[in-house]
């Protein structure tokens, strides 16, 4: 078995074809290992724009590409796109998150009205993967590839500035000091008509008390003193992304705001709860 590891940057343009801001790709970058994690070759290609006239303020700041180099880089989309799917071959198809996947499906219906990846037939989300090893399990705060590179000790601070062989050399690097053959097995998926639905679900906060999707027997605290079921004293109520209340302890009258946080996705609701005392306020 083989891997690839691969590394997206892209700038962000307005598409009149398709009436809407596109993440255009502007370069490749990616690392093939064989079954031990041995490096036996690279892929490094810029990508000429068809769509962006310069790049974007923002991504500016992200990237060390300057469109003076894109603009004159060798070949568009569809042919580096092809050489990378030649590069790739039947090996097991890894990126940090799959943002860079959804990036590809924008950049293959922007170019070839398709949305289907023919060449990958396996994939690894290698965030998920490193955030398993490391013990990481907020559903709030994904772990970036510089901050899984600080806390392994490769680099110094947040990495501002991107290219993509050396951010799939990063990830490389991750992977290596956390891999188990194991673990890492369970986290290899097979690109089939489930994983396409499951990649274009778009998760999304419940925000609604009565959304049918929320389960109420969630929406509960108990007091971190006494150990009781705290007796909610208001209506829940929207606030940011998340459901709140009042809530009182019926033993030591301690007063409590509580938050919850639910986010349907895929596989179905996450729920992350947080109790803090309410200072402000206290039952006699």
């Amino acid at each position: 078995m083989s891997f690839v590891i691969l590394d997206l940057e892209w700038n962000t343009a307005f598409s009149k074809e398709l009436n809407k801001y596109v993440n255009e790709v502007v370069e490749f970058g990616a690392v093939k290992l064989d079954s031990k994690l041995r490096v036996v070759d690279t892929f490094s290609s810029l990508v000429k724009p068809t769509v962006a006239k310069s790049v974007h303020p923002h991504v500016k700041k992200l990237i060390n590409i300057s469109f003076e180099e894109i603009i004159n880089a060798d070949h568009t989309f569809p042919y580096v796109l092809d050489s990378f799917a030649e590069f790739v071959g039947d090996s097991v198809l890894l990126t940090w998150s799959n943002t860079d996947l959804h990036t590809l499906i924008d950049n293959c219906a922007l170019h070839f009205m398709d949305e289907n990846l023919p060449f990958i037939s396996s994939f690894c989300d290698l965030q998920k993967y490193c955030e398993y090893e490391l013990g990481v399990t907020s559903h709030s705060r994904m772990l970036g590839l510089s901050a899984c590179a600080q806390i392994l000790g490769f680099v110094e601070g947040e990495n501002q500035s991107h290219r993509a062989l050396e951010d799939s050399m990063l990830s490389l690097k991750c992977l290596k000091a956390l891999y188990n053959k194991r673990h890492f097995e369970e986290f290899v998926e097979v690109c089939d008509e489930e994983f396409y639905k499951k990649l274009r679900f778009k998760s999304k906060y419940i925000t609604n008390i009565n959304n049918p999707n929320l389960d109420s027997t969630q929406l509960h605290f108990d007091c971190p003193e006494c150990n009781v079921r705290c007796i909610r004293k208001s209506k829940w109520s929207k606030a940011n992304n998340s459901l709140v209340a009042f809530f009182v302890c019926p033993e030591c009258k301690e007063s409590y705001k509580g938050r919850v946080q639910a986010k349907l996705k895929y596989e179905g609701v996450t729920i992350t709860k947080r109790l803090v005392a309410n200072k402000s306020e206290k039952t006699e």
